[in-house]
């Protein structure tokens, strides 16, 4: 087909000439005129394979996720992992890579593993933990002489004779004077502490004083009494299993609750973050004329306008695509420019580890004999990426040092075709990456 069209310029062209009453062009002039026409047709040409070969790869992608899906097994869960008893579980994801905490109530210690982590093999790692009684007698909570008796998440003081109290810390009243239990004596803390401190549940059984609290409290020391929120927070937050909350926990009376910063939602497990979709779901400012773009804990309003390059024009072919428009024949300058100019966004999170693969360009069809691929840009792209090649018509955009958010860094990759080191063409691609603030 290219034939052809080389065929009928070449008889417009000396038809061109014959009308004006000249001899048909010199056999240079014809093989300059014929070698642009070429390049032109060879470029449309190019950018048709692309298109089939992009519609190809979408169709390929789509057919081998729902191969994937298909082949998936039904059970690509882990089983089902149970609370110890006297302990709770936090995380309800029983899919690869997702972790399971467990903690004791109040008066016991965990034994075994804290955190445990669905693994490829659709099994847990670790041990199952257990809960073990804490053996409250240790700290000798009875004065007085008294015989400290250790129970489950409380202990009982059975006092020498002269002492009552649950601690065995007051002296029997003598004949004559009114009889006051220990707990019935106690004090409430000041209204300010409520209800992050409350009475304890005490029960006499034969001389014997018992006192229990509620999940989430504990006895405040020796004085039985009273009751004490436990911070889980404080305990557990940054604790030997892992982070409580993905991003911040907020103690609450008997327990704790996780919330996540401006942009985000707390999971289903309450304990994650899930990004929301300013743009999937219209809570963003962009106007018609500005593209959408969601990032982490937010979104971006961006437009793609075409270059203004000195010698050339460009027209956009696509929402992020400008191709550059038929040079003249004698504008060397304007041959020389870009032929196009593509445009990406990424969103990714803070500090993403590396090196890793971030962009890859790629040459629908070689015209010459050689591709050269290299990174434009200032020293803060240099200092974060690199090009490397990965085969013989593709280059790769590499992340080499984590970028700490929030930040907007712009990365321009060119690929350039050779002929026998004679430039035939220039592909300009600029990615845009977006880091949020967050690592998740």
């Amino acid at each position: 087909m290219i034939h052809s069209y080389v065929i009928i310029m070449v008889l417009c062209l000396c038809h061109f000439y014959s009308a004006f009453g000249q001899d048909c062009a010199s056999r240079q002039e014809m093989q300059s005129s014929l070698k642009q026409v070429q390049k032109l047709l060879s470029a449309h040409e190019a950018s048709y394979v692309q298109s089939l070969r992009t519609l190809r790869k979408k169709i390929n992608l789509l057919q081998a996720a729902t191969t994937k899906q298909a082949a998936k097994p039904d059970n690509g869960t882990c089983p089902k992992l149970e609370a110890p008893v006297n302990g709770r579980k936090l995380g309800k994801v029983q899919t690869p890579g997702h972790e399971v905490h467990f903690l004791c109530e109040a008066g016991y210690d965990l034994v075994g593993a804290e955190t445990r982590m669905c693994q490829d093999t659709f099994t847990w790692s670790g041990q199952q933990p257990t809960c073990r009684n804490i053996n409250e007698c240790e700290s000798s909570p009875c004065l007085n002489g008294g015989t400290c008796m250790d129970e489950v998440n409380q202990f009982s003081c059975t006092c020498t004779k002269g002492w009552a109290g649950a601690t065995c810390q007051s002296p029997v009243p003598t004949s004559g004077s009114s009889s006051t239990s220990a707990a019935a004596a106690t004090t409430l803390p000041a209204a300010t502490a409520w209800p992050y401190v409350r009475p304890s549940r005490c029960t006499q059984v034969q001389g014997t004083t018992h006192c229990t609290c509620d999940p989430g409290y504990t006895i405040s020391g020796r004085d039985t009494s009273t009751c004490t929120d436990i911070d889980e927070c404080e305990l557990f937050h940054n604790g030997p299993a892992g982070r409580l909350c993905l991003h911040s926990c907020v103690n609450t009376p008997g327990g704790y609750r996780c919330t996540c910063p401006a942009g985000y939602n707390v999971t289903r497990d309450g304990r994650n973050c899930k990004d929301i979709d300013e743009c999937a779901t219209r809570q963003n400012t962009c106007s018609r004329d500005q593209m959408c773009i969601n990032t982490y804990g937010g979104f971006q309003c961006v437009r793609v306008d075409c270059p203004r390059v000195k010698n050339a024009t460009y027209v956009k072919t696509s929402p992020m695509r400008c191709e550059r428009n038929p040079c003249p024949v004698d504008n060397k300058a304007c041959s020389q420019a870009p032929n196009s100019f593509s445009y990406h966004f990424l969103s990714v999170i803070s500090n993403l580890s590396a090196p890793r693969v971030m962009f890859r360009v790629s040459a629908v069809r070689v015209m010459g004999d050689t591709l050269r691929f290299s990174l434009l840009g200032g020293k803060q792209a240099r200092r974060h990426f690199t090009v490397q090649r990965s085969d013989r018509q593709t280059g790769q955009l590499m992340l080499v040092s984590p970028i700490p958010g929030p930040a907007t860094l712009e990365a321009e990759v060119e690929m350039s075709e050779l002929e026998k080191r004679v430039q035939l063409g220039r592909y300009i691609t600029k990615v845009t990456m977006f880091v949020s603030q967050y690592d998740f």
